[in-house]
């Protein structure tokens, strides 16, 4: 039994020994790097007091597992004050930390201040310019049961389930929606936003390498939401110039947009 013990106590300190030596795959984009970092941060703060705690119980349960005439322990004022100062220290950088990354514009951007519309629809009227000088990219994303739609202001191109982005380049989505709520999600770039009818959201990226990802609906907003999803394309900047050139001028628009919701 005490050999059982001491394999179960060896296996779980190697386990966590593993965890905290194992490198996680390269990050995608600027958001999906902060996530990881701060995921990270606190892996990196639970493990080893999780750890701490696992010994200290096992110690006891051990020591004292033939203890007849079990007293209470006596009141140590030091030991107290240094575990909630130690505690209270924790919380302050899991706060700081988690406010750091919180308030970095690419993964809470400062959102438009929208105001309701006369008619049934949305547009995007209150983010009239196209690109700015840190957002060179700018894509208006229209969200619809059960689709995607992608607008390019300076190339004239609306698509329909791809999203085409250059890497190594600030990209800004400018999101609304036809009818309900939906929610645009990216995971493996770290990019989640909520889209409202009526109302614009922004959320903003940057993607480091070419690939192929997928961009998913996680609200649900009908029977078709499983279908809900599109593609998302991250070209170098040479070949999204090369893009946009070809398609300059297609407008692939949906059934479900209005005149009040045309891009």
């Amino acid at each position: 039994m005490r050999f059982r013990r001491a394999g179960v106590v060896g296996g779980y300190i190697c386990f966590v020994l593993t965890m905290l030596l194992v490198t996680p795959a390269t990050a995608q984009s600027v958001n999906k790097e902060l996530i990881d970092q701060f995921n990270a941060q606190l892996l990196y703060v639970a493990l080893p007091l999780m750890l701490f705690v696992e010994v200290i119980l096992v110690y006891a349960v051990v020591r004292f597992r033939n203890n007849d005439n079990p007293l209470p322990t006596t009141k140590d004022r030091s030991l107290e004050i240094t575990w909630t100062v130690a505690t209270a220290i924790i919380l302050l950088f899991v706060g700081v930390t988690a406010y750091a990354v919180l308030a970095n514009p690419y993964i809470t951007p400062q959102q438009p201040m929208n105001s309701q519309q006369s008619n049934a629809g949305a547009s995007f009227s209150d983010f009239s310019e196209s690109s700015s000088e840190s957002d060179p990219v700018v894509v208006n994303v229209l969200a619809y049961q059960w689709g995607w739609q992608f607008s390019y202001p300076n190339a004239n191109i609306t698509t329909q389930g791809e999203l085409v982005v250059p890497t190594d380049t600030n990209v800004r989505l400018r999101m609304t929606s036809v009818d309900v709520v939906h929610s645009l999600f990216i995971p493996e770039l770290g990019v989640k936003q909520d889209v409202f009818p009526e109302q614009t959201t922004v959320i903003r990226t940057h993607v480091y390498e070419p690939g192929q990802y997928q961009l998913y609906c996680t609200e649900f907003c009908g029977s078709g939401h499983s279908r809900m999803k599109a593609d998302v394309r991250a070209v170098n900047e040479s070949q999204y110039r090369q893009w946009t050139q070809q398609h300059r001028g297609q407008r692939n628009t949906t059934n479900a947009t209005s005149p009040a919701l045309v891009l």
